[in-house]
Formats: structure tokens, sequence, C-alpha cells
């Protein structure tokens, strides 16, 4: 018989994904020294589709804050601190490729301030965050393009924030701490697409739970 998918409205709080299809089990915790501030546009903040939030769940150092809603300001402090150094991950046309020569350079904890959001949201950061309009700007090397994607990308090779961040976390920390991430990613990415019939159960490398299925 032909598998189908499940239709189920319902979703996980947590992780906001169908409940049968909940992906909170795979959510690994990490205990990374770089710190993660993701600035994620309100309009991105409850969509199913974002991967920047899921990085507050990966890391307990990582931190969500909201922009872009009306009359009501992002906090900017602690986003610069003494103990830290702050690095704003875009790739403006000032921004260092973070790569191992320009990791060995760095003196301390990082903080990584990562803007969420469609390309034109995150590209505002720079300027309307006034705390960071000193900070370096930072890009990844150029690297394998994804097998999966959730959402059209508007570049060639373009990663969603949680893959772009899981190899910045590679190349600050460690491959194993990258490799984890990128686990539970294939899980996520895997079962949402397969929800929206762009998988077969075939295709799929990780497993689609039962309880997903039905005749």
């Amino acid at each position: 018989m032909v598998t189908k998918r499940t239709r189920s409205k319902a979703r996980c709080k947590r992780c906001l994904v169908s409940l049968a299809l909940c992906v909170c089990e795979f959510i690994p915790e990490i205990h990374l020294k770089t710190r993660i501030v993701i600035l994620i546009h309100t309009r991105e903040s409850h969509r199913p589709t974002n991967t920047g939030r899921l990085l507050t769940l990966i890391s307990p150092n990582s931190e969500m804050r909201i922009r872009g809603e009306k009359d009501r300001p992002m906090n900017e402090d602690g986003l610069v601190t003494p103990q830290n150094q702050t690095l704003l991950f875009y790739p403006s046309s000032t921004a260092a490729e973070l790569n191992s020569e320009f990791v060995e350079k760095l003196t301390g904890p990082v903080t990584l301030v990562v803007p969420d959001g469609s390309w034109r949201q995150a590209g505002k950061v720079m300027n309307r965050v006034e705390a960071l309009r000193s900070v370096v700007h930072v890009k990844l090397p150029e690297g394998p393009i994804p097998r999966l994607r959730l959402r059209k990308e508007s570049k060639v090779g373009g990663l969603s924030t949680f893959e772009a961040v899981a190899r910045a976390i590679g190349l600050l920390e460690s491959p194993e701490a990258q490799a984890k991430m990128e686990a539970f990613y294939k899980i996520l990415a895997e079962r949402t697409l397969w929800s929206r019939a762009k998988l077969t159960l075939q295709e799929c490398e990780t497993e689609i739970p039962r309880s997903a299925l039905y005749r």
C-alpha cells in the first residue's frame, strides 16, 4: 500500500513541528564557549520554517532577541561586552572569512550575533542596531551545497540560519559540535520536507515515525 503523509495541523509548542513529527527528543544539548545571540525579525519569530530560534534549544549559552516590532525597540544591552569578542555573522562587503587562520587570532571567547530573517531584513541590522556598528563582520568560507532546503534560497548555495551557525561552530569550537547540530537538522528537515511531499520515504535517510503515517 502507498503510505500517505499526516495532515495534522497540531504543532509542538517547543519545536513548532507537527506533533506527529516532533523532533524534541533529538535536540542535542551542546555546551559551547561561544555565546550565540539570534536577532530574529518579528515576522519570523513564530514561523515553523524558521530555524534560528532552534539554536536557543541547542545551547544554554544562547539567546534570542526579537527586532522589528513597531514602537518597541530591541534591547541592545549586553550585545557587546568586555569579556567576549563580538562578531556579526553577516556576509557584508567588509566581512572577514571565518577560517582557521582567523580563529587562531581570536584572543578570547566569542559572542556570535546572528541576524535572522530574509536577506533584506538581516541586512538592516548593521545600520539599525547601534551597538553593532563598530564590530567585525564575519562570513563562512565556501562549503558544500546543502542537500535539504526548507525554503527557496535566493542565493546559490544558500544555507538556513541553523546550518550556517552549525558550520561557524565547527570552526569556532569543534567539528564534533557541528556534526551533532547537523545530525539534528537532518532529522528536522527530512520530516518537514516529507510532510510536504517534497521527499518520499525512500529518499529519507532518517526515520519517519509510524505515528505520522496512515493508510
